[in-house]
């Protein structure tokens, strides 16, 4: 019997809560169904300022026909687009931004909708590894904006992303040409590389891409034919001083020093002996794995 009543009062318990649900659930859906613009409108505000983005972006969505071509239709259609963004469906906020903007070019809620769809975009980038499509559409509207409104006070946080999506494509470019050197194709990494610079002469790597230039094109001289040798030797003496030309303090120095030697041997221009070169990589390959350590202890 005790066992009966639990269980009734259970039901009873859980009965009143889905009325009370379907309640709630009738009255919203009432709202969307409601001609009363004035009752959804009212609506759409509260349930946003209570956080509650899904269904005020619904109800904004719902009365944005009935607003057309009144004083509220801005108000509407850049709060449908807020609600979206506060919701983070960053897809569809950017779409109702860029539609916001190109009806109500003049709104005072024109700034922010235009930040804010650049905030969409800058969302719905990749990493690095990934297809950097939607990066270069981000940097379009971004570069954009920036050119047309000098003075906004969201000027700074756009230069920011701009410079870190800018890195983001340097990242991926380096990362591209790289493989080419793992996978030991040294002639094509070395053409990666360099059309890196042609591209893009300020990428961050510059230093890194600089010496893998010099480093693929001795890789590849010292593994082609004995009659190809010399030619390509040559194109690494010429890679060689651009690099030392251009930062002679880099760290790199002194492995491409040694390769130098090297290649000048091979040309019959070196007259030092084998143990003086041997000597010389022991001597890097030490500072390398110290550099190395010290690095890790640092992270």
């Amino acid at each position: 019997m005790k066992m009966f009543k639990s269980i009734l009062k259970f039901a009873s318990v859980t009965l009143l809560a889905a009325i009370s649900l379907q309640s709630c659930k009738s009255q919203y859906d009432a709202l969307l169904s409601s001609s009363d613009v004035d009752a959804k409108y009212a609506a759409a505000f509260d349930y946003f300022n209570n956080g509650k983005y899904n269904k005020a972006a619904r109800l904004f969505e719902n009365m944005a026909v009935q607003t057309s071509g009144t004083e509220k239709d801005d108000t509407v259609q850049f709060y449908w687009g807020l609600s979206n963004y506060r919701f983070k469906d960053y897809y569809t906020a950017e779409t109702n931004f860029s539609k916001f903007l190109s009806n109500f070019p003049r709104s005072p809620f024109a700034d922010e909708a235009a930040f804010l769809r650049i905030d969409c975009l800058y969302r719905s980038t990749y990493r690095s590894e990934l297809d950097q499509k939607p990066t270069y559409s981000a940097l379009s509207v971004i570069s954009q904006y920036m050119v047309e409104n000098p003075e906004s006070s969201h000027y700074p946080i756009c230069k920011r992303m701009l410079q870190e999506l800018n890195e983001r494509l340097d990242k991926k470019a380096y990362d591209n040409a790289r493989l080419y050197f793992k996978m030991e194709d040294y002639k094509a990494a070395r053409v990666a590389f360099k059309n890196i610079l042609k591209d893009d002469a300020d990428n961050i790597y510059r230093e890194d891409i600089l010496y893998y230039v010099a480093k693929s094109s001795y890789k590849f001289a010292q593994m082609s034919v004995e009659a190809k040798q010399k030619e390509r030797y040559l194109t690494f003496v010429d890679d060689y001083y651009n690099f030392v030309g251009e930062l002679p303090d880099s760290p790199y120095r002194r492995e491409l020093d040694v390769l130098y030697k090297r290649s000048q041997k091979a040309l019959g221009r070196y007259s030092g002996s084998e143990e003086e070169l041997e000597a010389k990589d022991k001597d890097f390959e030490k500072e390398r794995k110290k550099l190395l350590k010290q690095s890790e202890s640092e992270e």
